[in-house]
């Protein structure tokens, strides 16, 4: 996708925020968000500007888009780049509608990676909206203005009221390669940081993407695919209520009507069940929020190889079958008879597991004496509330991994 007007790109470039390395980070956000302590801090950010975001603002004519769209080497637009609850049918017919009407539409956001490469940080709905009827995928209904329209295609749409829809426009905000060059010291993370803070300004408004569904967003790549894979093992739905993937046809798993309606997979809660096992897996990473544990780990797996991500599935599936096996297929219980698997149970239980996978013919001829200890560590309303999760700072989230490896070690030793 070529971007209108570069060569006068530094007339039209706009300073968004800058950054200055003097300026200390808060912490325990999902980022590290710049802080100015004092107005001279400001002053001297903006007038010395050692980093500002370069963007360019376009308008492109519905058809552009959706030739833009089918260069998939152009423009990141994977279903699962941001979230997987899509519009209704509704939705989409309301902003085809608007674009008829000439009704103001919000600009969709682009980050370009590379030259000429771009994702899209915010605007995927209305991007595949437009493709989608253009290429007569729905029709339109519950259209109030122009109620006669509903139930037509693109395809079928009058010709003057076709030729409207074709001059019609959405306007883009690019996020320029530009602005890294800008940038004195343009280390991965300074780039990260850049991309993380305009990503999250720009999800203040409407429905906010969740922690999760922003990692997946900022930190695409390898490691992120290599979650979401692991997030599709039928064990793995199984154990959590997902309904299975039937076909490896990412389309149509994405279009799936039941597992749309699962919490967890609309969420991307199923993706942060199988990072929080990466991130609690080396103890001196426990350390500060949750979030900010999440957050690091996806940062520092950014530049995982094939080889990396395989033996991490690899190692994930082996625990993940070991633990099922120990307790008979229903793990991550914090009573007798629960339907629901517990997040917080899972973490301790899966490090423990992990710990001792080595031994894990011993773990299964122990597995009776496991699950009477780990039973009777959950025998008293005080004890469930202990590994409940409630309690979610750093030290409870090593106690709870300690008992259960306790637990573990001492089953083993006594078998």
């Amino acid at each position: 996708m070529s971007i209108p007007g570069e060569s006068e790109l530094e007339s039209q470039s706009q300073s968004v925020f800058a950054l200055n390395p003097e300026i200390e980070a808060e912490g325990d956000s999902d980022f590290d968000v710049i802080s100015f302590k004092t107005v001279d801090q400001i002053e001297k950010s903006i007038v010395e500007s050692p980093f500002r975001a370069i963007y360019q603002t376009n308008n492109f004519l519905l058809p552009q888009i959706v030739d833009v769209i089918d260069e998939s080497k152009t423009v990141n637009l994977r279903p699962e780049y941001q979230r997987r609850s899509r519009w209704t049918t509704k939705q989409k017919s309301l902003l085809i509608e608007s674009f008829l009407l000439n009704v103001p539409v919000p600009p969709i956001f682009l980050f370009e990676g590379d030259y000429a490469r771009y994702e899209v940080m915010d605007g995927q709905q209305r991007l595949l909206t437009v493709r989608e009827f253009f290429s007569n995928q729905f029709r339109l209904s519950s259209l109030t203005i122009l109620g006669p329209l509903n139930g037509r295609t693109y395809a079928t749409l009058p010709p003057r009221t076709k030729r409207t829809l074709d001059r019609a426009s959405l306007s883009a905000i690019v996020l320029l390669k530009e602005s890294r060059a800008a940038l004195r010291d343009a280390t991965s993370n300074r780039i990260l940081e850049l991309k993380k803070f305009v990503f999250e300004r720009l999800n203040t408004g409407g429905k906010p993407l969740n922690a999760q569904e922003i990692r997946n967003a900022v930190f695409s790549g390898l490691f992120n695919d290599t979650i979401i894979r692991i997030a599709r093992l039928p064990l793995f739905t199984k154990i959590w209520g997902i309904p299975p993937y039937d076909s490896d046809n990412p389309g149509m798993d994405y279009e799936s009507p039941e597992r749309k309606k699962n919490n967890l997979y609309k969420t991307l809660g199923d993706c942060q069940i199988v990072l929080r096992f990466f991130a609690l897996r080396k103890q001196d990473a426990i350390k500060g929020s949750m979030r900010s544990i999440l957050d690091k780990c996806m940062e520092e797996n950014l530049n995982l190889d094939e080889r990396q991500a395989e033996n991490l599935v690899l190692r994930y599936y082996a625990v993940l079958n070991l633990a099922n096996y120990i307790f008979d297929e229903v793990p991550f219980r914090l009573t007798p008879g629960s339907e629901r698997p517990s997040e917080s149970m899972y973490d301790a239980v899966m490090i423990a597991t992990d710990g001792f996978l080595s031994r894990g013919s011993e773990l299964v001829a122990a597995k009776e004496k496991i699950q009477a200890a780990y039973w009777s560590a959950l025998d008293t309303p005080e004890k469930v509330e202990q590994f409940s999760g409630r309690a979610n700072t750093a030290n409870d989230i090593k106690a709870r991994i300690s008992k259960m490896t306790e637990l573990f070690a001492a089953a083993l030793q006594n078998a």
